[in-house]
């Protein structure tokens, strides 16, 4: 089978591809920090219900679901000497950085405990939005930078892999920073203070890095390739993409002012397209599942099994050293069976390990370490996976529509990562609080938890995550691009772009 030629952008350099991964290095250091500490620090540090903790996550989340479509249109139709993206990350990273930093402080606002929990409610929230916002306008632009460095399918793949070798390394990066300040600051308060102003500084560095080791790249690229505007025919061709009922509808007198509105026609022509709603439903299982497991790992270590409160980052620090060693070895053998084959595998490692978890009693503790490892396994899979079906995707969509859009579809990706963290920490401090969980006092030892909490803890580190895995298997079986297809798909490509040339 030939390869699709691309015929226009020349290789990539290692120096590029570096720069490339570094910028997703400040947003995983950053949202690994907050998937795991963000409702502890909360619960345990400022005081807070824990119901109340999980609803400053979910507003600030709902907010991403605002603000992420906003900020991808915008950089989309951004027109600067310094190309769409970089502007965007030039400009919000120090914001960034400032507003992470402000999300551990624990101001005082009253001497009343009630009217203190109420202010410090409305200023995480408004601090969350915030950090939320300029998050956002680092991370969507650099996702979207993949289509605006290379145009070649392989590539892209190679690129996403230094992403994700920089990304795991963060989180691990965070996990061992935390571990050394945890040890050597004995004041929680001043623990979180620390860590995240070293955190905030090493966060907002890489993205500097990344936009200037990456801009003259694409600025050679953008020289080469056509500039993406959607022309009449592409629109048209992308109508056609449509089902018959909605080509009915734009095409109608209702629906004829609508059809010449290319974002509403990308927005259906993007939720029609069937593989793509798999690998998003796929993706938000598997995400769901790492975040509830990192969001209640403290206080399963803690109230569960007993143990110093030392212990959780060991064990969190497992599971992503694991996860980061794994990563090529499932790359390898994705290659060799496939990517459904190799989702089922570390699904149902990470299963096993989560039902033995659940189980787990405080006298069988060195258990912990070896299913850390089961469980590093299975959110290796749900790093490269989802993330790996993707590109079968745009070229489906590129297929139906005689467009790349890489901007639409990694927008989405970025936007359910968010709401995977969101709900899974906004259902594990509702499930807290009706178990009758109770909230630490500032400047007190934390509380003996009652028995209905550590049961509430127990079944958020088993049953619940293994629910959302089970969804997310279900649906990986259904995807229907296999790798015949996905053959199939590069062929009916390479000859519609020989015929174009020959046409031209």
């Amino acid at each position: 089978m030939p390869d699709r030629p691309t015929g226009q952008t020349p290789p990539m350099n290692l120096s590029t591809r570096l720069a490339y991964g570094a910028g997703d290095l400040g947003p995983a250091i950053t949202a690994n920090v907050l998937a795991f500490f963000s409702l502890v620090f909360f619960t345990n540090v400022a005081g807070l219900n824990a119901a109340v903790a999980g609803s400053i996550l979910l507003v600030g989340k709902i907010w991403d679901a605002v603000n992420d479509p906003i900020v991808g249109l915008l950089s989309d139709r951004t027109q600067s000497a310094q190309g769409r993206r970089y502007p965007w990350m030039l400009y919000g990273a120090i914001p960034f950085g400032i507003t992470f930093f402000l999300l551990w402080l624990v101001p005082r606002f009253s001497a009343d405990p009630g009217a203190n929990q109420q202010a410090l409610f409305w200023y995480y929230v408004i601090i969350g939005i915030l950090f939320n916002s300029f998050y956002t306008m680092v991370n969507l632009p650099y996702t979207a930078l993949t289509a605006e460095l290379t145009q070649d399918y392989n590539e892209r793949t190679r690129l996403n892999s230094y992403r994700f070798a920089f990304s795991i390394g963060g989180s691990i990066f965070s996990l061992i920073l935390a571990l050394l300040i945890f040890q050597a600051f004995p004041n929680p308060e001043q623990q979180y203070l620390i860590l995240g102003g070293i955190c905030a500084v090493i966060s907002t560095i890489p993205l500097y890095w990344c936009v200037f080791g990456t801009s003259a790249r694409s600025k050679v690229v953008a020289r080469i390739t056509d500039a993406a505007t959607p022309t009449a025919q592409n629109l048209s061709l992308a109508v056609n993409a449509l089902p018959q009922w909605l080509q009915r509808w734009l095409t109608s007198t209702q629906g004829e002012q609508w059809r010449q509105k290319s974002w509403l026609v990308n927005f259906l022509v993007t939720f029609t397209n069937v593989p793509f709603l798999y690998v998003i439903g796929i993706y938000l299982f598997s995400w769901m599942a790492v975040q509830v497991t990192a969001s209640i790992l403290p206080y399963y270590v803690v109230d569960a099994l007993r143990m110093p409160s030392a212990n959780f980052t060991v064990i969190a620090l497992i599971v992503q050293a694991t996860a980061l060693v794994l990563l090529f070895f499932w790359q390898r053998v994705s290659d060799r069976y496939g990517k459904k084959a190799t989702y089922f595998m570390g699904m149902v490692l990470w299963m096993i390990a989560q039902g033995l978890l659940f189980g787990l009693r405080p006298d069988q503790v060195s258990l912990v370490y070896p299913l850390a490892v089961m469980a590093g396994a299975g959110v290796s899979i749900a790093y490269l996976i989802p993330w790996s079906m993707i590109p079968d995707v745009i070229e489906l969509d590129e297929l139906r529509t005689g467009q790349r859009r890489e901007g639409i579809f990694y927008s989405f990706m970025v936007l359910l990562q968010k709401l995977g963290l969101a709900v899974g920490l906004f259902l594990v401090g509702q499930s807290l609080d009706r178990a009758g969980f109770l909230a630490t006092t500032p400047g007190q030892p934390p509380p003996v938890q009652p028995e209905t909490a550590v049961q509430a803890i127990r079944l958020a580190i088993g049953p619940f995550p293994t629910a959302a895995l089970v969804c997310g298997m279900v649906l990986a079986y259904f995807y229907p691009i296999t790798r015949e297809k996905h053959a199939e798909m590069l062929l009916k490509l390479h000859e519609r772009k020989k015929q174009t040339q020959e046409e031209a």
